[in-house]
């Protein structure tokens, strides 16, 4: 990955609350009032860019920003303000299953017409729709599973132990090659992309920086492991199905050979880690504190609301003729444009 080590550059403010956290983080003003976070759209840019940047400190930080605003007390509390808005919108808004099976069945059953993202790359997909789609998807596939790795000192038992094999194969098994966050490098690579870490970050829709922030939300906090074990439930049942579809959108693009990789490693892989999950980690967390079971179901439902709304997002737009993102890519050089082969 290039720049793989380097500190992302610090975005653009998107409203007040986010502008309010970049200077604080800069040094050069005062975080935003509680009633401020209070009365912001749950799901609007500002929020979302806001809570973003807070978690982000906990990952990779930001170039001209002291690791000391990591624990920083006062935007310590203007995390929490902002996740209480966050969190509140969404039990608010999910609907959720009455039990763990039922949300796991439903997740089970491949729609026999479905309208999803991957479905309509799968079939009539245009290769600047899979670079959009793979400049969204950035934000998390460049840490992939670093949000999850927080929920295991949270477990015990059978669920850890499955939660970290699960993990382990994510991190390349120990190989550096096959760490999945590099294999998205190299699809980036291949579509054309800046592979520098953040580097979309001012591009990204809301709706994609809400599907990363609840992940961050939820391994960040002990009292919602039941949900990130759901969410996580919820990536790896679904996973399968749709890389397939993406894989061949990548290969009937002519996005070249990793590009289809990525995806091609996640149908065998993520058939694998389904069935862990599911039996092992779920079942193993049920076994040890089943009234988390509510948590659970809940993690599954708010991965599916999150993710609906994503695809409302970029449908929309695409079936438009116009961009998803907040800023259209550039187009990518003649030494950087796929070939189909």
């Amino acid at each position: 990955m290039e720049n793989d080590r380097e500190e992302p550059r610090l975005p653009s403010p998107r409203g007040p609350l986010s502008g309010a956290v970049l200077d604080h983080l800069r040094g050069t003003g005062p975080l935003p009032e509680e009633h401020a976070v209070a009365g912001a759209d749950p799901y609007g840019d500002d929020l979302q860019l806001a809570l973003y940047l807070c978690y982000e400190l906990h990952y990779r930080g930001f170039a001209g920003v002291s690791p000391d605003r990591e624990w920083d007390p006062d935007l310590l509390r203007t995390r929490a303000a902002l996740e209480r808005r966050f969190l509140t919108a969404l039990r608010a808004d999910t609907p959720v299953h009455d039990s763990v099976d039922a949300a796991v069945g439903d997740l089970l059953v491949e729609p026999a017409d479905g309208e999803g993202v991957s479905h309509h790359l799968c079939e009539k997909g245009e290769l600047w729709q899979l670079r959009e789609y793979a400049a969204h998807r950035s934000l998390y596939h460049l840490k992939e599973a670093d949000p999850h790795a927080w929920v295991l000192p949270r477990l015990t038992g059978r669920a850890k132990a499955a939660m970290a094999a699960v993990e382990f194969d994510e991190f390349g098994g120990g190989r550096a090659d096959r760490v999945h966050a590099r294999l998205f490098a190299d699809l980036m690579t291949d579509l054309g992309l800046d592979t520098t870490y953040g580097r979309y970050l001012d591009a990204a829709c809301a709706e994609a920086l809400a599907i990363v922030n609840m992940m961050s939300l939820l391994g960040l906090h002990r009292e919602t492991r039941g949900a990130l074990v759901g969410h996580f439930a919820a990536v790896e049942i679904t996973s399968s199905p749709g890389s397939r579809r993406l894989a061949e959108a990548m290969r009937r693009a002519g996005a070249g050979p990793a590009a289809a990789f990525f995806y091609d490693e996640h149908v065998e892989a993520d058939a694998v880690h389904e069935q862990i999950v599911r039996h092992e980690v779920i079942g193993g967390l049920l076994a040890d504190e089943p009234h988390l079971a509510p948590d659970i179901a809940f993690g599954i439902d708010v991965t599916e609301f999150l993710e609906g709304r994503l695809a409302t997002r970029l449908l929309e737009a695409w079936r438009a003729g116009a961009s998803s993102l907040r800023t259209p890519l550039d187009a990518p050089t003649a030494t950087e444009v796929p070939h189909i082969s």
